[in-house]
């Protein structure tokens, strides 16, 4: 039987991140955390393990290692070594653990907009960025956000030593597709780059004419500069039991990585091991199920917010174009509408804000009346925009 996905779910009183940021009238609509209930595959590995009384320091599962190869064997036809996988307590932990692999002198480039971590990253291990505004073009289905790597080659410094990606993009939906990704293999040898790529939303392909790819597998000799981070807490929305992977190739580069981690993360707890193994040895519907119903979702938002939407062809966060409204703060007045959302400014670009759809259709209906008031309104109403 397909899952279903349109059972709402009260998550108030739980401690809620998402649902306890704002008043009790504001529907949410901000961080990337589904208001769908975690599959009962993980739901019941969790159950039985619960069984035992004692939720003890636990080894990380030889196990898990094997279901994430089979899990990157299947999907991208990617032999990856049990050797070149290094388990830590989420991806963004990852992002800064990899940052700390370069000389105190180092730069990090960043195109954005970008999922807001990425832009604390240099700052948090003493180095610099250098944020480079990705480019917007014109295609026959609107808006496409793209590397602009003209840009990014003037940007460069002797010390810029390591790029940061989001693949796919958060937060503007973009899969990168081969073309693009050749160019950026092109990019970082000729430069003598490391990359860092977060991948944790590439099963969250919304257009089916997309598919991901891994640099490192597309391009072999280009593995040893990469890093790879997964994890599958997004698209089996489980993001508070921490658990990622991070795929290094290089040998030094992976010492460096886990020497950074020493005394600064804890280990991963056993909730966390299980359920990711469950996940990425999951052969289920649950990801297409999930996929179908997010693209009537997506399809929704379209015809509420039109041209604004920018085409989206992966994750569950709308992108959505506000700049003609002449709003100071975003976030401040669409919660006075009654509506959580993430400010644009957060990623890198306040012309925009990002809307998570990943809800059940009559909490996605209510939010979009709400979301569509609060545009019309924007030109007369009597609201503080600042």
């Amino acid at each position: 039987m397909p899952y279903s996905f349109d059972q709402v779910i009260d998550r108030r009183n739980t401690q809620s991140t998402k649902w306890e940021k704002f008043d009790a009238d504001v529907l949410p609509f901000w961080v990337a955390d589904m208001d769908f209930a975690a599959p009962e595959l993980i739901l019941d590995a969790l159950r039985q393990r619960l069984e035992h009384p004692i939720l003890g320091y636990t080894t990380q599962p030889a196990s898990l290692t094997e279901a994430f190869q089979n899990w990157l064997r299947h999907h991208y036809s990617w032999d990856v070594p049990a050797d070149w996988v290094c388990w830590v307590p989420g991806v963004v932990p990852a992002l800064n653990l990899s940052a700390r692999t370069l000389p105190s002198d180092s730069e990090i480039m960043i195109p954005t907009p970008v999922y807001h971590p990425f832009l604390d990253v240099a700052k948090n291990a003493t180095l610099s960025d250098i944020q480079v505004p990705m480019q917007v073009t014109q295609n026959s289905s609107g808006n496409k956000w793209q590397m602009d790597l003209d840009a990014m080659t003037d940007a460069l410094t002797p010390k810029t030593r390591m790029l940061m990606i989001c693949n796919p993009q958060n937060p503007t939906g973009r899969c990168y597709n081969t073309d693009e990704l050749n160019l950026l293999a092109e990019f970082i040898e000729k430069h003598d780059l490391l990359l860092v790529s977060d991948e944790i939303h590439c099963n969250i392909l919304l257009d089916p004419g997309v598919s991901h790819q891994p640099l490192g597998k597309l391009h072999p000799a280009l593995a040893p500069r990469t890093i790879h981070l997964y994890a599958a807490t997004k698209v089996y929305n489980i993001p508070g039991i921490s658990c990622a992977a991070a795929v290094i190739p290089d040998d030094k580069l992976r010492r460096e990585f886990m020497r950074a981690r020493a005394g600064l993360l804890p280990g991963i707890g056993p909730l966390g091991f299980l359920s990711s193994e469950v996940a990425f040895n999951d052969r289920s519907s649950w990801v297409a199920d999930l996929m179908t119903y997010l693209r009537g979702n997506l399809a929704a938002v379209k015809a509420c917010v039109g041209d604004r939407l920018t085409p989206l062809e992966a994750t569950y966060l709308a992108w959505i174009n506000v700049a003609d409204l002449g709003l100071k703060n975003t976030e401040t007045y669409f919660a006075q509408h009654g509506i959580g959302i993430s400010p644009g400014a957060q990623f890198g670009n306040a012309d925009y804000i990002r809307f998570n759809f990943a809800c059940p259709r009559t909490t996605l209906d209510e939010g979009l009346k709400r979301l569509s008031y609060a545009i019309n309104q924007a030109g007369t109403d009597q609201i503080d925009k600042s």
